[in-house]
């Protein structure tokens, strides 16, 4: 349950630290606000007028003209005044709240647009510690979710619940003007308004933790089992998941009955409470007005106010809903963009002009848990005091078991992650000297599982570097032998690419991975077992391309082929965290350590198929991969 408790925990209604943030995304658009805030004002004045408009013409023209204290002609002239003033009135209070709900929902628009790109930009900064640790899911929900709700805030709720306080202070300013008395009997209901309201705001605000808990549990289940469809239908484990996903929908069904069962009877009972104000004023006003102490105008009026007081009582409730919403979105918000970013920039980066391609790691060690609560370092190594070079122009295999930190040196190498001792440098600088963005713009990686983004072949190639043409993407494709696909691909270069690439297979994507790394042309490659995943004609295909590729470049080359390790200058073999080999194959071999006990229980089996995939590029029929 912990991986819910994030939207479990409510926080505070209000909290002025995580307001006064808020309101800094409104600085950019202040005069605009300004704008929303003398509007409130104006709302809320002409919000008073017109049932003093018609405590006027009741008592200065319809009663008199009615007692002939006045002429019917001063009669009908002074009603035509008073409607015309009247429409008048209408037509300016809705053109004024139509530009303040305009103006607010633009700012709340813009700002919610500057805090998501905000987002977006920190989370392609932060570590991926971070990312393996927080679920995408739960990312994505900050992104989404808990910036519309803060959306709400801004559009419907600051301005809103402004203008709903200063409707309130007018008409009570107005009504106790005109009638104290009256006025008094009106308010006798507000004690039970309040009781009403924070029995409402507390069932609530527990029907809403129990929705967005109900939620975040709906979004997880449906993730999980949407992606692992094809177990789910394997296993025939339908019905079992259906049972499963009946008891999380349920708890969202009776939570939300919940929400819905409060606000049946709250509102209900505001409009109750009101229309007892109404009784009581009629009761009360209407002995003064037969006693002569009261003018009849003056009930009509106050019949109006307590009507038009109860709506911003009613109004705020809901708004305290979306502040207690905004509280906790925005902590988990603010909380995403405190991560501390990945890498900390040098206060003097230096820059690699034009590098030779050296690679050097010495006495390297790291830990991806490399402290504990207390501080203190803790003994669960990934890399134990690795130290090697890479001249440049070479390319060095590195084999290992599982687990044996192969992967890791690659993503240290790429400050993805950080060292807790020793030194990697490129060039004989250390990397942490360098500028991140300049580090990895001399690398480029093909990996097992090529991620291809939606879009087309071509800005798949390119990945919006701006120096790489559409003859440079057909040029790289050809190198990696994906002309003849192109050919008859419909669209060509323009020819779309779904999610993943779906609509590919897992040959023809790694081949457009190593068109990638090859149209970029970077100083180091980094192939992350780059062919593991392609059948035998498919790495026949790329073989020669890979040479072209690997040619004049500095190569790191982590490999399950025996083909790819063969044609190693160096082979790095590194168990338990240490480097405990090197040397080229055969010199491996003769030692008869673990590289050799690695190629008994791993790579004989391949050596077959290299010899006859040699044999295939010299004409001969092609045998039917294992």
């Amino acid at each position: 349950m912990s991986e819910f408790h994030e939207e479990e925990v409510l926080g505070k209604a209000y909290d002025g630290r995580l307001m006064r943030r808020l309101l800094r995304y409104l600085r950019p658009y202040r005069g605009r606000v300004a704008l929303a805030v003398v509007l409130s004002f104006l709302t809320s004045a002409l919000a008073v007028v017109t049932p003093y408009l018609t405590k006027v013409l009741v008592d200065d023209y319809l009663l008199p003209g009615l007692g002939g204290r006045i002429s019917p002609d001063a009669a009908m002239s002074g009603i035509h005044q008073i409607a015309i003033v009247f429409a008048v009135v209408l037509l300016a209070g809705f053109a004024v709240a139509f530009w303040m709900t305009l103006v607010m929902q633009r700012v709340g628009q813009l700002a919610m647009f500057d805090l998501r790109m905000e987002i977006f930009r920190h989370l392609q900064r932060l570590p991926a510690r971070f990312f393996d640790r927080n679920p995408v899911g739960r990312l994505v929900t900050r992104v989404t979710t808990d910036v519309d709700v803060l959306n709400d805030m801004f559009a419907s709720g600051v301005v809103a619940m402004l203008a709903d306080f200063l409707t309130l202070t007018f008409i009570v300013a107005t009504m106790l003007w005109m009638d104290w008395k009256l006025a008094l009997t009106a308010f006798s209901v507000i004690p039970l308004i309040l009781g009403v309201t924070l029995l409402f705001r507390a069932k609530v605000r527990d029907a809403y933790r129990r929705i967005r808990t109900a939620v975040a549990r709906i979004n997880a289940f449906l993730q999980e089992h949407i992606s692992g469809m094809s177990v789910v239908q394997l296993f025939n484990r339908e019905p079992a998941a259906r049972r499963q996903f009946a008891r999380v929908n349920r708890d969202h069904l009776i939570a939300f009955k919940d929400s819905i069962l409060a606000h049946a009877l709250f509102y209900p009972a505001v409009e109750f409470l009101g229309v007892l104000a109404v009784v009581l004023l009629l009761w009360f006003g209407g002995l003064r007005v037969l006693g002569g102490a009261l003018e009849l105008g003056v009930i009509v009026a106050f019949i109006q106010y307590a009507q038009r007081f109860f709506r911003p009582i009613q109004d705020l409730s809901e708004k305290y809903n979306i502040l207690q919403s905004a509280m906790a979105s925005s902590e988990r918000t603010f909380k995403l963009l405190d991560e501390p970013a990945a890498v900390l920039a040098p206060a003097a980066p230096r820059a690699l002009a034009a590098p030779r391609g050296e690679i050097e790691f010495r006495n390297v060690w790291f830990s991806y848990a490399a402290a504990g609560a207390d501080g203190a370092e803790r003994d669960d190594w990934v890399l134990r005091d690795v130290s090697f070079g890479v001249a440049p122009g070479e390319t060095a295999a590195l084999v290992g078991h599982t687990g044996a930190g192969k992967t890791t040196l690659i993503q240290l190498l790429l400050r993805f992650y950080e060292i807790q001792r020793g030194q990697i440098l490129l060039d004989g600088t250390d990397i942490r000297e360098l500028d991140v963005r300049e580090l990895r713009r001399h690398f480029g990686i093909v990996l097992q599982d090529p991620f291809l983004f939606s879009g087309t072949l071509e800005s798949n190639v390119r990945l919006g570097t701006a120096g790489i043409g559409r003859a440079e993407v057909e040029r790289a494709l050809e190198e990696v032998r994906l002309a003849p696909f192109l050919r008859h691909l419909p669209g060509g270069l323009e020819a779309p690419v779904v999610e993943r690439g779906a609509t590919f297979s897992v040959g023809q994507r790694q081949l457009i991975s190593f068109a990638r790394a090859l149209a970029h042309n970077p100083r180091f490659l980094i192939l992350d077992e780059a062919t593991s995943s392609v059948d035998t004609e498919t790495e026949v295909l790329i073989r020669s391309a890979l040479d072209r590729l690997l040619g004049g470049r500095t190569a790191l080359v982590i490999a399950h082929r025996l083909s790819t390790i063969q044609r190693a200058d160096r082979i790095l073999v590194f168990h338990k965290g240490r480097l405990r080999e090197q040397g080229s194959h055969q010199e491996l071999l003769g030692r008869r350590g673990i590289y050799y006990r690695l190629y008994q229980l791993q790579y004989k089996d391949q050596e077959l198929r290299a010899r006859l995939a040699s044999a295939t590029e010299a004409g001969a029929p092609l045998p039917a991969d294992d």
